[in-house]
């Protein structure tokens, strides 16, 4: 059973595995994402917050999903075009995802459980659900959809701290 986010590996948009371990002592924060959804423009706050603290330890994971109104439905390489192009978008995404159901990712289901939304609820509710990970593997917080990442700027200068 999975203790850390650094037990899990991740799919890379070419299909290639990434192992989160290569990220041991890093803050991660892992975001679902879709390219047609109205917090689509968090994009240009995820990069600006890769840009301002990447140097400093945060590693930004985007995970595309299409699970939320069928918001993110092209292939790994039109999406990472798209993020690209409209936001300027340099830290990793991996492959599309489901992060609810039968078929979710292993690491989303234990990102899910170990911090719970809303009135204890572990299903993700929406695109753009944010997750904090210490730099011991361990989830800080959970973030709503609606929360600017701009607005995690102290929440991250704390964890990565505490390094």
């Amino acid at each position: 059973m999975a203790q850390t986010a650094y037990d899990f590996d991740a799919l890379q948009m070419d299909g290639s595995t990434v192992p989160l371990s290569n990220y041991r002592g890093q803050v991660l924060l892992i975001v679902n994402t879709a390219s047609a959804c109205g917090f689509t423009p968090q994009f240009k706050g995820l990069e600006a917050l890769h840009r301002e603290y990447g140097g400093k330890g945060l590693v930004v994971l985007g995970f595309p999903c299409n699970q939320f109104a069928g918001q993110d439905p092209g292939s790994n390489e039109e999406i990472a075009s798209f993020c690209a192009l409209n936001y300027g978008v340099s830290f990793p995404m991996m492959a599309k995802i489901d992060v609810n159901g039968a078929a979710a990712s292993p690491l989303y289901r234990w990102l899910a459980a170990e911090a719970p939304g809303l009135l204890g609820s572990k299903a993700i509710k929406w695109n753009f659900t944010k997750f904090l990970v210490g730099t011991d593997g361990q989830v800080i917080r959970r973030y709503a959809p609606q929360e600017a990442p701009e607005n995690l700027a102290g929440d991250i200068e704390a964890a990565l701290a505490s390094a």
